[in-house]
Formats: structure tokens, C-alpha cells, sequence
């Protein structure tokens, strides 16, 4: 295998980055919390696992995000992966739509943590929020999986080239 050195490039720019991101398609989750600081809610394409040993998953939020003080307080979440027809529920929680608006527009329970579990999810996974960083405009929360939930639905909701997308389990064969 040859190498061979790339001209300098200019710097990455906050637009260049974004665009480029935009390529990289992901799921489409609602992230929840409840504890002392309140019910709270955010859209989130921006979870990742990090490890199964504990089974770690971490969610980015921007600190300017009005449910960011919920998240910053409480000490656990909820990562609710959308099943393909819920591109509104997204939409809302992706929004400034009031919290109580967004947690009315559909059913809710909860498992271990108490953050609100989606019943029509395509998984959920019930988390404790372990570790907190913060980088640039962003806080990355490290979770523990407490529990996880499997919905009914066969088809998941992706975010790819700035909209909508879905995808099947039979995808995957």
C-alpha cells in the first residue's frame, strides 16, 4: 500500500462540518427525563453505544436546548428510538413546542430509571446518566442501560440528507 500526503486543506468550517454530517445517516430518537428538575424531552439523532460491558450508550445535547437544565439535573434518561410513522412526534420534540404539549401527543410509561418510556417506540432503552462532558456547544451524556423495551413496530425512522427516511428489520438480511 502507497501513501501519499493530501495538499493542505483549509480549515473545516461550522457549514462544511454540517454538511458533511448530513450524510451520515442515524436513527431518529426522542430522549426523556424525569426527576427533580422536571419533565423533559429533545429529538436526537446524535446517540451512539459506547460499550457493552456495563451496555453504555451516550446522547449528545446542546446546552442552549430549553430541556437541557432537565437533563443537566436529573440523573436519568430514556432514549426512545421512532418507529417510521412518528416523523410528527418528532418534529415536535424537535421544536420549541411547550413540554406539556410534547408529552401529551402520546403514550407514556416508565421502567427502572422513571424517565418516560414511549409505548409505540421501536426499542427504547431505560438509562442512568453516569457521566457528563462537555464539549464546544455540547454536552455528551454517558448512560448506563438499565433496561430495554421492544416495541411492535417493523419499521425504524432515520434522518439522513436533512429529512425523513425509514428502514425495515428485514433491511438488515
Amino acid at each position: 500500500m502507497s501513501l501519499h500526503a493530501l495538499p493542505d486543506l483549509p480549515a473545516v468550517d461550522r457549514d462544511t462540518f454540517r454538511n458533511a454530517m448530513a450524510q451520515l445517516g442515524a436513527a431518529v430518537n426522542v430522549i426523556t427525563t424525569d426527576g427533580p428538575a422536571g419533565v423533559a424531552g429533545f429529538t436526537a439523532s446524535a446517540v451512539c453505544s459506547v460499550t457493552d460491558s456495563p451496555p453504555t450508550l451516550l446522547v449528545c445535547l446542546n446546552r442552549s436546548a430549553s430541556a437541557w437544565p432537565a437533563f443537566r439535573d436529573n440523573r436519568a434518561l430514556c432514549v426512545n428510538t421512532l418507529s417510521a410513522d412518528q416523523h410528527a412526534l418528532s418534529t415536535l420534540f424537535g421544536g420549541k413546542t411547550a413540554m406539556a404539549d410534547r408529552f401529551a401527543a402520546a403514550q407514556w410509561q416508565t421502567l427502572a430509571s422513571g424517565a418516560p418510556l414511549l409505548e409505540a417506540a421501536l426499542i427504547s432503552f431505560d438509562c442512568e446518566i453516569t457521566q457528563r462532558v462537555s464539549v464546544g456547544t455540547h454536552d455528551i451524556l454517558f448512560c448506563t442501560v438499565l433496561a430495554v423495551a421492544q416495541g411492535e413496530a417493523r419499521q425504524g425512522l432515520a434522518w439522513f440528507d436533512r429529512g425523513y427516511h425509514t428502514f425495515s428489520r428485514q433491511d438488515a438480511r
